[in-house]
């Protein structure tokens, strides 16, 4: 499958992008590519696209990317609203103090579920013990 999608250039500090045309499969960095369609600079806002190449692969099934795409609406290549690519922020969540009384109860319900577990804990280990002592007789006697 076809992706449209950027490619970082330039040195540090100063990005550039490549518009470009690649297989999905492939890295960012590897350099092989199918069709260059542009390039963008963020520092200067400077965007050149190829729309009628972008056009065309597109209709070929070519994926677009989100930033992309983005570049795309606001060049007016495609119509269509923006994406937001920044993750979602999620909402700080208070802590509430609990009252004095609290824990002495949600302590001793953990107590009684602590020694449920603790002979499952047990058997598991008791389990491969016998295994391994065989392995070790069958070792001696090779």
């Amino acid at each position: 499958m076809l992706t449209i999608r950027l490619q970082r250039r330039g040195r540090k500090n100063d990005p550039s992008f490549r518009v470009l045309v690649v297989d999905s499969k492939t890295g960012p960095k590897s350099g092989n590519y199918v069709e260059l369609v542009g390039s963008y600079d963020p520092r200067t806002d400077r965007v050149e696209l190829k729309g009628e190449r972008i056009k065309y692969w597109m209709s070929e099934g070519a994926q677009v990317s989100d930033t992309v795409h983005n570049l795309l609406v606001s060049q007016k290549i495609i119509e269509g609203k923006k994406i937001n690519v920044l993750p979602k922020k999620t909402a700080p969540q208070k802590e509430e103090p609990a009252p004095a009384a609290a824990p002495a109860p949600a302590a001793a319900e953990a107590a009684p579920a602590a020694e449920v577990e603790a002979p499952a804990v047990a058997e598991e280990a008791e389990a491969p013990a016998p295994a391994e002592a065989e392995a070790a007789t069958e070792t001696v006697t090779a």
